[in-house]
């Protein structure tokens, strides 16, 4: 039988358990604390919220800013202004902008001024308590808290400052705002800043890394990297609009020239079912069981549209090169404007046709008053955009290959008789040019027929030398062009003497040639690159400047 004693063990051992389990002085000190502190916050965030329903209730401006609705056909149609259009602003206009937050000031909890931003142009709009629409200062903060590069509707009107605001494209005028919605919030945090991308970048060819520099007054200097990796925000500076305003505008003027001269605009295939051209330098691609590749150019296409009596073609798009040439003027994509038409007497036809259009281009760049506008924009970023040259003549300067050579050497630079020019004897003729003869576009005629394609007519009375030239802007060249040869049994000829031989009838080459056998007439025509004529009449560093979205060896994105 069990003691008295032995049955008591167990019960005070589990109350020495449960004595052990339970909190310690210090832990309910701490919990104690932690829920007062919780109470605290509690009371304090619903003192806020009072605060702001309060706030918010006492709100006069509360209907005049905000977020954007969808649209709707509810809602009723408004007129908009364009930026642009408030330098002849009236006193007194009422206005309605969609435009970006440039930057934003608040002055006070009753001021603030942002700076709105469209295309190129800028305007200081005024955000004050009280006003004639009962401004409130809720709306101060709001309007003078939005994030730089949000989209904003604006409605206000047109003021004459006490001074002129010198921070913004329009001076003359300012936009007291009466109401202010967003349409579009920008992240708070940006990888780059538009305003940082608005001054001039690195001028050397040559960058390391992504780094970000400081300038001599501690600017960030935004690389060219940098840059085209947020090309979205770097596009938006005045600057960059400008140029690809110029860019739309050299490609209207070759529209416009072709159309004056009866050219008829073909769209040829991006994509060949054999390395055509020589075979090298193209980009290979699968095609359903197949390989295709991508084109080097539409001059296969041009001369086989002759063939079926189109007397004068055209066309604009991409031009694809597999070639791993990273410098500032190569890319492995890029923009043509190609022409090709019938030759009636001599080859020169088309040499001066050429040079016309090209004067044509530059000249209507130089003299119409908005890509003069758009032009001194670009000059703001990278001086000396305006100082492209051209002889005062109505045609352009034509030496031949052998006068070129001449020139080189007697300024003490070596150049071949028969030998292709390289990059540096073609800047350091440019400068002979510009010295000699005022102008920063020419021409070079007669090439050696051993640097030309295979298509490319040789002289008639020195086979050496061919039909051929070259057209050459600030001392850089932008187009090449020839006669070319019309002949099936001549053209069969050249391909099979080429280096490496070529197969006339291989399935590559047999519909072109097939063109010739079927008789073609005489022509000939060029290729332009409309990359590199924006970036040498801009005297642009390098021609992913005056590329949208640049394609080069290290490049694929964005």
């Amino acid at each position: 039988m069990t003691s008295q004693g032995e049955c008591e063990l167990p019960s005070r051992a589990k109350e020495e358990q449960a004595d052990a389990n339970a909190p310690s002085k210090s832990a309910l000190k701490k919990a104690d604390k932690e829920r007062q502190k919780a109470e605290k916050a509690a009371k304090r965030q619903e003192l806020e919220r009072a605060q702001k329903e309060q706030a918010e209730a006492n709100d006069t401006a509360k209907h005049l800013y905000g977020s954007m609705p969808l649209p709707s056909d509810d809602l009723p149609a408004q007129k908009f202004t364009e930026l642009a259009e408030l330098y002849d602003a009236k006193e007194d206009q009422e206005v309605t902008v969609d435009a970006r937050i440039h930057n934003a000031r608040v002055q006070s909890a009753k001021l603030a001024f942002l700076v709105l931003r469209e295309e190129a142009h800028t305007v200081q709009a005024v955000i004050a308590e009280g006003d004639s629409n009962k401004i409130s200062r809720q709306m101060v903060k709001w309007c003078g808290g939005i994030n730089s590069e949000s989209i904003v509707r604006v409605t206000g009107v047109v003021k004459q400052p006490k001074e002129p605001v010198t921070s913004t494209s329009i001076s003359n005028f300012e936009l007291h705002v009466e109401s202010m919605y967003t349409i579009s919030e920008a992240a708070q945090v940006l990888p780059v800043q538009v305003k940082d991308c608005m001054r001039a970048p690195p001028m050397s060819e040559e960058e390391s890394n992504d780094e970000p520099e400081i300038d001599s007054q501690g600017l960030p200097v935004v690389s060219l990297n940098a840059r085209l990796n947020n090309r979205v925000l770097d596009g938006r500076t005045a600057a960059n609009q400008a140029i690809f305003q110029l860019q739309g505008g050299i490609s209207n003027l070759f529209m416009e020239y072709m159309n004056q001269n009866r050219f008829t605009w073909i769209n040829s295939s991006r994509l060949a079912g054999a390395a055509t051209e020589g075979g090298s330098g193209v980009f290979e691609i699968k095609y359903f069981d197949t390989k295709a590749y991508l084109t080097q150019s539409p001059q296969f296409f041009k001369q086989m549209a002759i063939a079926m009596d189109m007397k004068r073609v055209c066309e604009i798009g991409p031009v694809f090169r597999a070639e791993n040439s990273n410098t500032h003027r190569h890319l492995t994509e890029f923009t043509g404007l190609d022409f090709e038409m019938v030759i009636r007497n001599d080859y020169h036809e088309v040499l001066s046709f050429g040079e016309n259009l090209m004067l044509y281009i530059i000249r209507n760049l130089q003299e119409r008053a908005e890509y003069k506008r758009l032009t001194n924009v670009v000059d703001q970023v990278f001086p000396g955009a305006g100082d492209f040259r051209l002889p005062s003549k109505d045609s352009a300067v034509r030496l031949t290959f052998a006068e070129a050579v001449k020139l080189l050497n007697d300024a003490g630079i070596e150049a071949g008789e028969f030998d292709d020019l390289s990059t540096s004897q073609e800047k350091a003729l440019g400068r002979i040019m510009r010295e000699k003869h005022s102008t920063d576009f020419y021409t070079i005629d007669k090439f050696p027929s051993a640097v030309r394609p295979f298509y490319t007519m040789p002289d008639a009375s020195n086979p050496k030398l061919s039909n051929s030239y070259d057209f050459f802007m600030r001392g850089q060249e932008i187009m090449s062009g020839a006669q070319r040869i019309h002949d099936y049994n001549q053209l069969c000829q050249r391909m099979k003497a080429n280096d490496p031989p070529l197969d006339p009838l291989s399935e590559g080459f047999r519909h072109y040639t097939d063109a010739f056998k079927y008789g073609c007439a005489p022509h000939g025509g060029g290729g332009l690159g409309l990359n590199r004529i924006l970036q040498f009449y801009l005297g642009l560093p390098d021609i992913r400047f005056a590329t949208m979205f640049p394609r080069d060896p290290g490049r694929l994105a964005p």
